[in-house]
């Protein structure tokens, strides 16, 4: 029983350093929001049922926490601005920095492979 409820402390702890940082990317362009409240969401959801409805039930994310949790859906206006900020984002980075060559093309693999996973995932039920 001890272990079962470090667990679920743990799971919990997780959730909201997430929530964090989804506010943190809220407000700071370079970091993202929603993957880290879906990632909330699935700590809370083995953690708190009481955090993770309340989570859900937010105006401007909760309906894309559910669509992923329940479809694996990602609507295509939110593509559409994931793929515009890793763009952006990624594009200034290569563009704007004097890191090595090699971090540079790291960073454009990086960025190709999250536009290649965001594009793939259904957009409808």
């Amino acid at each position: 029983m001890p272990a079962k409820f470090a667990l679920k402390s743990i799971l919990f702890l997780l959730g909201w350093i997430c929530v964090l940082l989804g506010l943190i990317g809220a407000v700071l362009p370079i970091m993202p929001t929603v993957p880290f409240l879906l990632l909330a969401a699935y700590f809370f959801s083995k953690s708190s049922p009481k955090v993770h409805s309340w989570l859900t039930s937010l105006p401007y994310f909760g309906d894309a926490i559910i669509d992923w949790e329940k479809n694996r859906v990602i609507r295509p206006k939110a593509k559409i601005g994931a793929v515009f900020c890793i763009v952006v984002m990624f594009g200034a980075s290569i563009g704007l920095t004097t890191i090595h060559q090699l971090l540079k093309l790291m960073l454009v693999v990086i960025a190709l492979l999250c536009i290649l996973f965001i594009t793939t995932r259904k957009s409808n039920p």
